[in-house]
């Protein structure tokens, strides 16, 4: 009979044991939820500054925005181009399919309201062969979707690579389809 206490007793105190060493185990594994990326592709290829900010809402979606803007000269170097993207900010979601918190292959779908210039004409001074280009700013808002791969290291480091494309609705530019993507390195916290 004096036995019964005794076996109640030892129970509850092995179910509180194993619980408390389970919370222990949960509240050391630390999730981050926030990451800070700079995309190096545009930054070397294009002399843009594009950054991002992006939140995990669980272990297989997230949101962010990007905010890009051109850095450097004037636009004038007469490289050829058309269009000149200058500013855009890009809102995304993003689905990963991967057994790891928030990272691995995904697909995002964005929005991004961009502007810059585009050349309507140019001219051409024979004296010294150069061209003066004439500029038309416009502003205009695309949708889109793109995949990727995001990897994390233990400590953090943040290195994805993605591609996109997406359609202009507002029809302000000559530009219809916008590209988004690039190697992205940057920090999860």
């Amino acid at each position: 009979m004096k036995k019964t206490p005794l076996i109640s007793l030892v129970s509850i105190l092995m179910v509180f044991i194993s619980f408390s060493q389970e919370t222990t185990i949960q509240s050391s594994e630390k999730l981050n939820f926030n990451e800070l990326k700079l995309n190096m592709t545009n930054l070397i290829g294009f002399k843009w500054f594009d950054i991002s900010y992006e939140r995990t809402i669980n272990e297989e979606s997230s949101f962010g925005i990007g905010i890009l803007t051109k850095i450097g000269s004037d636009l004038d170097d007469g490289d050829g181009l058309d269009e000149y993207r200058t500013f855009s900010l890009t809102p995304f979601y993003r689905q990963f399919f991967s057994k790891k918190h928030a990272q691995g292959f995904f697909v995002e779908g964005f929005a991004m309201l961009h502007s810059g210039k585009e050349t309507y004409g140019y001219d051409y001074n024979p004296v010294d062969y150069t061209y003066t280009y004439q500029y038309e700013k416009y502003t205009d808002l695309a949708i889109g979707v793109s995949a990727g791969a995001k990897f994390i290291t233990k400590r953090g480091f943040v290195a994805e690579i993605y591609l996109g494309i997406g359609r202009d609705l507002l029809d302000q530019s000559d530009i219809e389809v916008v590209g988004r993507g690039g190697v992205a390195l940057g920090f999860r916290f």
